[in-house]
């Protein structure tokens, strides 16, 4: 556990024969001369190392439903501090967060908190889950796992909303420590990685892959359909079949709508029939539980027995309105089990936005 501080050494990185190190934590390999920082602008060279510049810094803290993650099967109901820095090693140019994720401002980093700090608050506020998002908390390794063992001191839990665009030994050492995970597969092709991301599709498969098949985390996937670039039905029927095949039946996909934002102000927004479309399609290769987001849609945004049919949650926008399910997650009609993590009792934090100023 590190002291409060901007800037703490970190371990993933080596020094290369041209006196150059190259950053390990991501397969971007960022390979730097003294005083140079990495695409994702928080990790810099200095004093021969790797340097985390960002740890115990936030550009805010708010507690918002766990649904807005978005994450509905996972606690439903429950509240969550959800908090992010600044920087990403991604560089997608329909991003919606990019006042934080591609802010090279440190005015942006406005609250800071310990570790402790907070785990205190989201045990004193009540909220079961801290999340890790707004930009990508796997360049904030350090800072990440930190809170993720205080808040384990608290019982609170911790959710990673991530791109999963990482190299496997910290990939490991990271999701050790969290307890739910919703992952950005941003498109099904290697052309939309590199042509809009600046990145490859290959080591989030990988990613996804060791959460389901190696970890206890919770796995959800969002996929933000952006039109005339990942929203064909081929490409989803590629993208849903691969889901199935290889991370099985029960791990939900979010299908959220696009607008125009960042440097992508060209495209339309989404229509909502792609996003019924999409979940069509997952549904029909196997897919239990498919939904729409950023839309109103409360048949595509409720949660249905994969056996019966009989609708388990149902939800208005991050509201619960409906809830058939027994105190350990079965179906009250045909006691089939729904896949996810229950905890009894839903909780009732519903659709608040409440922010939370650490420095007060």
């Amino acid at each position: 556990m590190h002291a409060l501080a901007d800037t703490v050494p970190t371990s993933y990185w080596h020094v290369l024969d041209d006196g150059r190190i190259q950053c390990d934590l991501c397969p971007r390999f960022c390979r730097l001369r003294d005083g140079q920082r990495g695409l994702c602008f928080v990790r810099m060279r200095q004093d021969d190392q790797i340097v985390l510049t960002t740890y115990g810094r936030s550009s805010g803290f708010c507690i918002d439903p766990i649904e807005k993650k978005p994450l509905n099967h996972f606690l439903p109901g429950t509240s969550v501090l959800s908090f992010g820095t600044a920087g990403c090693n991604l560089a997608c140019k329909f991003c919606q967060n990019w006042d934080i994720s591609k802010s090279r401002e440190f005015d942006t980093l406005a609250d800071s908190a310990t570790p402790e700090q907070i785990s205190q608050v989201a045990s004193d506020r009540r909220c079961a889950s801290v999340a890790f998002t707004y930009n990508d908390p796997v360049i904030f390794h350090e800072y990440a796992i930190d809170i993720a063992q205080a808040c384990r001191e608290r019982g609170v839990r911790t959710v990673a909303v991530t791109a999963g665009y990482v190299c496997p030994q910290p990939r490991e050492e990271f999701f050790r420590f969290m307890d739910a995970a919703n992952v950005d597969l941003k498109a099904f092709t290697e052309r939309f990685y590199k042509n809009i991301c600046g990145a490859s599709l290959q080591p989030v498969l990988e990613t996804l892959q060791y959460i389901k098949q190696e970890t206890e985390v919770w796995l959800e996937l969002t996929t933000l359909l952006i039109p005339g670039e990942n929203d064909s039905e081929q490409e989803l029927h590629q993208m849903t079949k691969w889901v199935f095949e290889n991370l099985g039946p029960d791990v939900p996909m979010h299908f959220t709508a696009f607008h125009p934002d960042w440097k992508m102000l060209d495209k339309p927004s989404t229509p909502p029939q792609t996003l019924t479309m999409a979940r069509r399609v997952a549904n029909q290769n196997g897919v239990r539980y498919a939904y729409t987001g950023n839309v109103h849609d409360a048949s595509g945004g409720s949660t249905y027995c994969h056996q019966c049919g009989t609708m388990l949650i149902g939800r208005d926008w991050y509201q619960l309105k409906e809830w058939t399910l027994d105190e350990i997650g079965h179906c009250r009609r045909c006691g089939t089990r729904c896949a996810g993590v229950f905890d009894g009792s839903p909780g009732h934090w519903g659709r608040r936005r409440q922010p939370v100023r650490m420095s007060a």
